[in-house]
C-alpha cells in the first residue's frame, strides 16, 4: 500500500553504491535529473496527492532518456493535474560536489 511515508531513508554510502553500479553497467546513460523545488511543490500540493511517482521516458527530440514526474492519490494513482518533465541532466550539467565526488 502506497502512503505519506513510502519509501526509505537511505545512508550516503548507500546512494554512492547504488549511483556507483549504474554508472558502471550503464556509462553511456544518463547519470541524473534535475527538477526544480517548485515543480515538485505544486505537484505535491494538488488536492489528495499524497506523493510522486517518476517514470523513466525518452525525449526523442534530445535523443536521451528524462523522466516524468507525476502526483499519486490515496486510491494510488496516478493524478490528470500538473506533470513535469524536461528535466536537466547530467551530463551536461552536473554538480561540483555531487553523490559521486
Amino acid at each position: 500500500m502506497l502512503d505519506v511515508n513510502t519509501g526509505e531513508v537511505i545512508t550516503l554510502q548507500e546512494a554512492q553504491d547504488y549511483v556507483s553500479e549504474f554508472k558502471k553497467n550503464y556509462p553511456d546513460e544518463v547519470t541524473s535529473f534535475f527538477v526544480g523545488k517548485n515543480h515538485i511543490k505544486d505537484i505535491l500540493n494538488q488536492e489528495d496527492c499524497i506523493g510522486l511517482r517518476v517514470y523513466n521516458g525518452y525525449d526523442y527530440a534530445e535523443a536521451r532518456m528524462n523522466q516524468v514526474f507525476i502526483g499519486v492519490n490515496s486510491d494510488e494513482n496516478d493524478m490528470k493535474g500538473l506533470i513535469v518533465n524536461k528535466t536537466t541532466v547530467c551530463p551536461p550539467i552536473c554538480p561540483i560536489d555531487g553523490l559521486m565526488d
